[in-house]
């Protein structure tokens, strides 16, 4: 039977952003708001973050010819734009089969949440707060955005696009911790209560890779296979300092 999965697959959180560095000077001085002027989809990276997008670009330049990527899917934030932009440069854009901003890969959307601290939202909106204790994170939607559910479904039409027009290529994906997590519940074919475990475990960290192969032995007919989770290695061998506060604060994990 054909291979319908590319070769290889990997998930990349953005390097970090002015949004990972307000956010921690707002919690640490208990604001209620995260002083930061931009819509989320124009924040920039910070100046680490474009440290660490170049680590990771020399990362995938060091592959096997072979093995580096030969697709780009990126998250139109700027962000995600930006860090795609530097790998794409250092591998070469015009020698990529394809380079594709699309908007499924996007932040999850917040809502009335978006820019608000723990002791924002609490604040403003503690009935929220109690909802989203009482129906979990995986399916509770704050008014104007989106539950992971919803992350998930409009994630499931990308997969129809990567099987369809980019079988056997190595792909690589740039976008949000959340696009990340959802594509892992997607891939390694989990559960809530699974991919809440990992989300738990720890944060994605940016510019971490997470790395799929496919294996034609897995399965009924192949399938891609885990090889790595959270790598960051890119950062690790040029000495960047590894970061992986989430974008938007939101309350304890459950």
């Amino acid at each position: 039977m054909e291979q319908k999965w590319p070769q290889r697959i990997w998930l990349v959180r953005h390097g970090q952003s002015a949004g990972n560095v307000a956010r921690d000077a707002a919690e640490a001085a208990s604001e209620l708001l995260i002083d930061i002027a931009e819509r989320d989809v124009d924040v920039p990276l910070s100046e680490l973050g474009m440290r660490q997008a170049e680590a990771l670009s020399q990362w995938f330049c060091a592959l096997p010819a072979e093995e580096r990527p030969t697709v780009v899917l990126f998250s139109p934030y700027l962000r995600a734009l930006s860090t795609a932009e530097v790998v794409m440069q250092k591998l070469g854009r015009d020698e990529l089969v394809a380079a594709v901003a699309d908007e499924r890969l996007r932040e999850k959307e917040f809502g009335i949440t978006d820019r608000l601290t723990p002791l924002g939202i609490a604040d403003r909106h503690p009935e929220l707060a109690a909802q989203r204790k009482h129906v979990g994170k995986f399916y509770f939607r704050p008014p104007g955005g989106e539950s992971w559910c919803d992350v998930i479904l409009r994630l499931r039409s990308v997969l129809d696009t990567i099987t369809r027009e980019y079988r056997k290529e190595n792909v690589l994906i740039v976008g949000h911790q959340v696009i990340v997590n959802c594509f892992r519940y997607l891939f390694e074919r989990l559960d809530e209560a699974a991919i809440l475990a990992i989300d738990r475990a720890e944060d994605v960290p940016n510019c971490g890779i997470t790395a799929y192969e496919f294996d034609p032995t897995a399965g009924k007919n192949g399938k891609l296979v885990l090889r790595g989770a959270n790598i960051v290695a890119p950062m690790k061998e040029t000495g960047t300092p590894v970061t992986d506060k989430p974008d938007i604060p939101a309350a304890p994990k459950p």
